[in-house]
């Protein structure tokens, strides 16, 4: 069993290392040292309930229902740009300590709110857990199929609390004006293009619909 525990733990680490929504609001939150470990867990367990989800089944219910998915890209891809805009508006402004300031006064409330709609508003979440995932450990045995599962939901684990832990302990460098203008810049660029992305894959899917 640890042969496919380990396959499991490959793929789930090669899946969630590029920079996305998802991680880079995990580091925003390890630099500000606001919930970062609160955020780490929230995403561990969204991505537990994912890769269960596309492990055990469901990843039948998206593949039959193209326009859900439809309905998800063109929301991930609105999101993304919203998202997108306020971390280069930060990245450009005069002030970027009082930018930093502001969004340093989130309530918990708020910061949960962004991160479930980072995390299942981006619709290459489903289509790594789900049809990734899913087509690869969906056809193994039981047993194989829940140590697979497994391996893949510890990389999930692994990787949320080291980069929320690591940016904490790296933020007294990362605060500075230089490295958030440098940071804010980076992610809004990344939003950006992967909401660009998102739009071709959406209008594809749309083309193929009509």
């Amino acid at each position: 069993m640890l042969s496919y525990y380990f396959q499991g733990l490959a793929l789930g680490a090669a899946m969630i290392l590029p920079l996305g929504p998802q991680n880079a609001f995990v580091l925003n939150q390890g630099i500000r040292r606001q919930y970062h470990l609160m955020i780490a867990s929230l995403c561990a367990l969204s991505d537990i309930v994912l890769i269960c989800a596309g492990v055990f089944g469901g990843s039948a219910i998206l593949m039959q229902s193209p326009w859900l998915l439809a309905l998800v890209t063109w929301g991930g891809v609105a999101f993304l740009l919203w998202y997108g805009f306020g971390a280069l508006k930060t990245a450009f402004s005069r002030h970027v300590a009082l930018a930093n300031a502001q969004a340093m006064n989130q309530g918990r409330l708020r910061i949960i709110a962004t991160m479930l709609a980072v995390t299942w508003l981006n619709p290459h979440v489903y289509l790594d857990t789900f049809v990734v995932l899913g087509s690869l450990g969906g056809q193994l045995a039981e047993t194989p199929k829940r140590a697979f599962a497994l391996g893949t939901i510890s990389a999930s684990i692994l990787w949320f609390f080291g980069l929320a832990l690591l940016a904490a302990w790296l933020a007294p460098r990362l605060r500075t004006e230089k490295a958030q203008r440098i940071i804010n810049g980076i992610v809004g660029l990344v939003m950006w293009f992967i909401a660009f992305q998102l739009g071709r894959e959406g209008v594809a899917h749309i083309n193929t619909l009509l």
